[in-house]
């Protein structure tokens, strides 16, 4: 079969082409090769330490999807869940520390996961505008102070020896207060528009599940003001019971905060 000279020239050319491509296709597969769970782990840290979150979750990813059954594989999941977090990606930090924590309940670091769940929903400074107009956060709806608070809860009650303990409380006793603000001020919106039962009730909620907040003093003067609204007088004056043995003139109000604490510590 005769091939003019243009035609030889082309399958000439195609022919070095697809040998080139299945060089280079065999060359990366021996690299492929080299490269080791160990090599992937190091390569990811160094980036995490580097503040190269995004870099280090690429790394992290491939070490993971090619190595899933290795030592470094498992760590690499929990760092992973601090490197979305720090790269502001909350939903995908939320779902790797609860796959974690689901696949390895026993593991001697899950305590890490919860505690890093925790900071994803622990709530924000203040935006700009904000900021700009001094806005009280304690009327900004709590979102997701209430996971965050269960997250440091379970590190806190499950893992009281963990190095993140401490830190969970601290947190906790902001959020406490942070929630108990905010149904206080809902309280005295019911009461300002003259729902007493629907304040009643914000108010007591407020006392009973975060006791010792600074708030309840408020939400007690609240509850005393409902029931004498709505003429429940023993009510009343079982509350009046309360503040005065908590807030009379002689005892300060950071004491009274530590008598009967809502959670034990």
């Amino acid at each position: 079969m005769y091939l003019s000279g243009p035609v030889r020239a082309s399958l000439l050319a195609l022919s070095i082409a697809l040998l080139t491509v299945s060089g280079c296709a065999s060359h990366k597969q021996q690299q492929d090769k080299k490269v080791t769970p160990e090599a992937l782990y190091k390569k990811a840290h160094k980036s995490l330490d580097s503040y190269d979150y995004n870099g280090a979750i690429k790394t992290y990813e491939q070490l993971t999807a090619r190595f899933p059954f290795t030592d470094e594989s498992r760590q690499a999941r929990l760092d992973l869940i601090y490197a979305y977090y720090r790269a502001g990606e909350s939903e995908s930090a939320t779902d790797a520390a609860d796959t974690f924590i689901r696949e390895n309940p026993t593991h001697p670091r899950v305590d890490y996961a919860w505690y890093v769940k925790g900071l994803v929903d622990f709530e924000h400074p203040p935006n700009a505008i904000e900021s700009l107009f001094r806005a009280d956060l304690t009327k900004r709806a709590p979102s997701n102070a209430r996971k965050s608070f269960a997250s440091f809860k379970t590190v806190v009650e499950q893992y009281p020896k963990s190095v993140y303990a401490h830190d969970a409380l601290q947190r906790m006793v902001y959020l406490r207060d942070r929630l108990a603000s905010y149904e206080v001020h809902v309280a005295r919106y019911y009461f300002k528009r003259g729902a007493y039962v629907a304040a009643a009730q914000r108010a007591r909620g407020a006392i009973e599940q975060f006791d010792g907040a600074p708030a309840t003093r408020d939400a007690l003067e609240i509850l005393i003001n409902s029931y004498d609204k709505l003429d429940l007088q023993p009510l009343a004056v079982q509350a009046r019971e309360v503040y005065a043995l908590n807030f009379s003139a002689s005892v300060a109000t950071d004491k009274a905060a530590t008598k009967g604490h809502w959670w034990n510590f």
